[in-house]
């Protein structure tokens, strides 16, 4: 059977629009699996980029870690001592742990707290105040819209310099002023603003950023009597190596260093971003998994019905597939006419079902992005264009096998028992 035979194609559609009724219930069952696959696919897309851009574009090979209270007594030191990391421990970390990529000591200057910190002429304004190294842009980047961020020579010359969130700038500044080269006062100390930033977030936490001021390191230190305090750590391991080998070797070593029980897994706060990560991909490698479970199985409810419909269809022309076969027509003529029946059934509602399904998709991304609602939690739903042409393949490949079971009856039919057939 030649496939550009246009008589036969002739004969495929008339036989598909002998009954309408039945021919549109039967692709609509395949319609809808597809469609249902492409809308289940895109949502779970969606729930992930949500979930995703809550991390902006930190590293997630990475971990934090803090000082708390002891919990056991050792070398003469009572349970509940309080300790602080210090200048020397990052050098220790340093020195002595090769897998470390990127360190970043961090101090909490003031948090915002109703108070104002800050001020610049007439205007006031309560903003959290960090101290950093420029290795904390590296860990959790952000979007640097005007100047430039902290570098060495800020830390080194202990320069009195800062960094502006885009909140501040738009509480500080009017919005057609240039902020770099000015200067803002903190805490009653002034600084001379060398950049603008926003966060790349796009929740609360975004908000939260946007409303900081970073200043370096040691400026901080210095300035502020904080002698040589180190708040928390911020750490990135390198790219082969996993984050829970730096934050046993870096515990091991800071309890070493502050006289803390071996045993004292408290002391030594500390939050792993890569185990919190792997369990949000576990979570939705799972929901993609159940998504295909139940589009395939929707799929295949609509596919065995695309065959059922071919059996009734081979039975009622039982006469036609018999004259067909006394004239010479031979089983492979009978069988590829029977399966381009089914597939060009499941072909276009499959098609059908997934165009609407992404269109549907992209129309609620549209209506997301315009209306301006928070949709932190639910971005950008997407379907992979490689993963629809999969879910169009497996459809088609369903087809042929939903054909094959009529085909198979048509081929088993005499040509004398079916001119005989009355029906």
């Amino acid at each position: 059977m030649k496939f550009f035979d246009l008589d036969k194609w002739h004969e495929i559609y008339f036989a598909l629009r002998k009954n309408p009724l039945r021919t549109f219930f039967t692709a609509f069952g395949v319609f809808w699996g597809i469609f249902m696959l492409m809308i289940m696919m895109g949502a779970g897309e969606g729930l992930y980029n949500g979930a995703s851009s809550d991390l902006g574009d930190m590293s997630t090979n990475s971990v934090f870690m803090w000082t708390r209270r002891t919990t056991m007594p050792y070398k003469g030191f009572p349970r509940g001592r309080f300790f602080r990391f210090n200048n020397s421990d990052t050098k220790a970390l340093v020195d002595n742990i090769p897998e470390i990529k990127y360190i970043a000591p961090r101090l909490q200057g003031w948090d915002r707290n109703g108070n104002n910190n800050v001020i610049r002429g007439e205007r006031t304004g309560g903003f959290n105040i960090q101290g950093d190294y420029p290795e904390i842009n590296l860990i959790d980047p952000m979007n640097i819209t005007q100047g430039r961020f902290i570098n060495y020579n800020d830390i080194n010359e202990l320069r009195k310099v800062a960094v502006i969130g885009q909140r501040v700038f738009e509480e500080l500044f009017d919005p057609d002023e240039d902020p770099i080269g000015e200067y803002i006062q903190i805490q009653g100390v002034y600084f001379k603003v060398i950049g603008l930033f926003q966060s790349r977030r796009s929740d609360q936490q975004a908000e939260h950023e946007n409303q900081a001021i970073y200043m370096p390191f040691t400026t901080l230190q210095k300035v502020y009597n904080y002698g040589d305090m180190v708040g928390w750590y911020s750490i990135t391991a390198k790219d082969d190596i996993h984050v829970e080998v730096v934050e046993n070797k870096a515990k091991e070593l800071l309890r070493q260093r502050h006289s803390v029980h071996p045993d004292d897994d408290r002391a030594v706060g500390s939050f792993n971003l890569d185990k919190e990560w792997s369990k949000m991909t576990n979570l939705f490698g799972g929901i993609r998994g159940l998504v295909w479970i139940v589009g395939i199985g929707t799929l295949l409810a609509g596919v065995i019905g695309v065959s059922n419909i071919m059996l009734i269809v081979v039975k009622e022309r039982t006469k036609e597939i018999g004259v067909q076969r006394a004239i010479g027509a031979t089983p492979f003529n009978i069988i590829t006419q029977i399966i381009f029946e089914s597939v060009l059934l499941t072909a276009i509602a499959g098609y059908f079902g997934l165009a609407l399904g992404v269109g549907l998709l992209e129309l609620l991304n549209y209506g997301l992005t315009s209306s301006g609602a928070d949709s932190s939690m639910f971005t950008n739903p997407e379907v992979d264009f490689n993963k629809a042409m999969l879910a169009l393949f497996i459809l088609v490949i369903s087809g042929i096998f939903a054909g094959m079971i009529p085909a198979r009856r048509a081929i088993n039919i005499k040509p004398i028992d079916a001119l005989r057939d009355e029906n």
